[in-house]
């Protein structure tokens, strides 16, 4: 495997998202993942769909790449004596069980750290490992809902929306992973593993931003405002000629030019600023509209292109993948599976390269990419494996 965690093991305890996102996200960079499996039914996105591929969940699908699999019963001896002997060999453990559960089989975290002193473990859990409510069972959109993001999200404050991607369990993942290779830095000065803990709640506060400096600083609530910019104006869909279009007009040099292009007055009493623009709200909406309604999306993009203002168009998933530049940035792979044959999968968001090559820079992005295993497919490679 090539990729700049090539030669690491990782050992995947997680189930649904959250967790095998993250494990994902190593085996992208080039780490072995070993997905530690419920024998039998296995992971339990491997049963979310529709749609499915043949038997395969395009759940299970999307956030398995580049693994193998192993089914343990953790609670027999051969399951208890294999993960021990995985932990020995590995850099990396993942767990998203509810607090307590790891233990209970017997894997407590002064376990782990003696079967493998420099074992790095990531533990993900719903809403903390401790505090007032850590025992509770952490799912996507619940957690959206207690840490603020469904306020923040919909037509206005009366309509709370959920994220359209389960936006907290792979945040909650990403952190994850980020934590994970900052501990395998720091076990290049120490020598030891250590635990890192992240939260779907802590993951969603994380991304917070502007919002959260708006009420811990400001004293504002944000609230949902639809698809425009509580601090930036005009930033937002437009409706135009027979569609609609995207700006993001961010700067004051962006509101001259943008004037200049399309006839408006920058310094037009109640718009000259950026705050008057704001507190102008449907002022300014029906203003730009007004403007937008001589063209169709094209066109109108055309003329922003021209006049350097930042805007796009609203594609769906389909156009997304059928997009030129996706595929140019290496979002879209072609793999074999091992049940439904050649399938296409989005690809890992990150590219490396070096810059000294003797023709100049050269990508090394991972390219050997593996798909989703089928249940316990690689037992007998990872147990010989065991077995030296």
């Amino acid at each position: 495997m090539s990729g700049p965690l090539a030669g690491y093991v990782v050992v995947d305890l997680t189930r649904a998202l959250a967790g095998p996102h993250a494990a994902m996200m190593l085996g992208d960079l080039g780490a072995r993942v070993i997905k530690v499996e419920q024998p039998g039914s296995g992971d339990d996105t491997r049963g979310w769909g529709p749609p499915f591929a043949g038997s395969e969940s395009t759940y299970f699908l999307s956030c398995n790449r580049n693994k193998q699999s192993i089914a343990l019963d953790l609670k027999s001896d051969d399951g208890q004596a294999t993960l021990e002997a995985l932990i020995r060999k590995a850099d990396v453990l993942l767990e998203n069980f509810r607090a307590g559960v790891l233990d209970r089989l017997g894997f407590t975290t002064a376990r782990l750290l003696e079967l493998n002193p420099r074992l790095v473990v990531l533990s993900i859990t719903g809403f903390g490992h401790d505090g007032p409510e850590a025992g509770r069972a952490g799912y996507d959109q619940i957690a959206q809902g207690e840490a603020g993001l469904m306020s923040l999200t919909g037509s206005g404050p009366d309509d709370p929306q959920r994220v359209g991607v389960p936006i907290g369990d792979l945040l909650a993942g990403m952190y994850g992973a980020y934590g994970v290779v900052s501990a395998l830095l720091e076990r290049e000065r120490t020598g030891r593993g250590q635990v890192v803990r992240t939260s779907l709640l802590a993951s969603i506060v994380g991304v917070h931003a502007f919002q959260g400096t708006r009420w811990t600083v400001a004293g504002e609530v944000g609230r949902a405002q639809g698809n425009h910019h509580p601090s930036i104006a005009p930033y937002g869909l437009f409706r135009c000629d027979g569609g609609q279009v995207q700006i993001a007009v961010g700067s004051e040099g962006l509101w001259q030019r943008f004037c200049a292009e399309f006839g408006l007055d920058p310094q037009e009493p109640g718009l000259a600023t950026n705050a008057e623009r704001v507190a102008a709200g449907s002022r300014l909406v029906e203003r730009v509209e007004a403007v937008f309604a001589a063209f169709g999306p094209d066109e109108l993009l055309e003329r922003l292109a021209a006049a350097g203002v930042p805007a796009g168009r609203v594609r769906t998933l389909d156009e997304v993948y059928g997009w030129p530049q996706t595929r140019s940035q290496g979002l879209l792979i072609d793999v074999e599976h091992a049940s439904i044959g050649e399938i296409t999968l989005p690809g890992p968001p990150l590219r490396f390269f070096d810059p000294t090559g003797p023709d100049g820079e050269v990508e090394t992005t991972r390219a050997d990419h593996a798909a989703p295993p089928v249940l316990n497919a690689d037992e007998e490679e990872i147990r010989s494996w065991l077995a030296g």
